[in-house]
């Protein structure tokens, strides 16, 4: 759930994309490590927005999860959250504070070593909080976490994409096949503890 939160606002943003909702143009060399120019997002990507997500997952989980424990549903609301102020240390200027307006970003995407080198310090700062708190199998999390690392490097020094509907058909897939090796590596934890034997 939380690696699904923490990149809820992406992946709210490409369905919004395809239905021509929010709009992204490729723009080879447009920053350093990313051909995006995410010039209208709005719904997804404002810092109000970002707000109103954290508010609806924390009302969903609240509501999906009975006994909910405690605090937890404010976990998924910060999780969802935490995207924004991450994306505003690597975006250029177009992340809207409301509506398409005001927009900020202090643009790290064009100094490719210190974004890879923060993206690779978020990646496994998290994996280390998660291994530090379940009984996670350390391998399969680790060579996990080594594959998106992989995927990042290739998200910033590969190919673009060549179309906005690609970029966001591809992130889309990519989101969901990797929330699903993930619950993959929980559902193998889980059923490997002692309490469920």
């Amino acid at each position: 759930m939380l690696f699904i939160a923490v990149q809820l606002l992406d992946v709210a943003w490409a369905p919004l994309v395809l239905l021509g909702i929010e709009k992204v143009r490729i723009v080879p060399g447009f920053t350093a490590t990313n051909p995006l120019d995410l010039y209208y997002m709005p719904y997804t990507h404002s810092l109000v927005a970002a707000i109103l997500w954290s508010a609806l997952a924390f009302a969903v989980y609240s509501l999906a999860v009975r006994p909910a424990p405690r605090g937890a549903a404010l976990v998924v609301a910060a999780a969802v959250f935490s995207h924004w102020p991450l994306d505003l240390i690597v975006h250029r200027p177009d992340l809207p504070l409301y509506d398409n307006t005001a927009k900020v970003g202090l643009g790290l995407w064009n100094v490719p070593a210190l974004a890879l080198g923060l993206e690779a310090a978020i990646l496994f700062a998290g994996i280390w909080l998660y291994l530090g708190t379940t009984g996670a199998r350390r391998m399969a999390v680790i060579v996990f976490g080594l594959a998106m690392l992989a995927l990042q490097v290739y998200v910033f020094f590969g190919a673009p994409p060549p179309s906005d509907k690609a970029a966001a058909i591809t992130a889309l897939v990519a989101y969901l096949v990797l929330a699903a090796i993930v619950g993959w590596i929980e559902r193998r934890r889980i059923d490997a503890s002692p309490a469920t034997a």
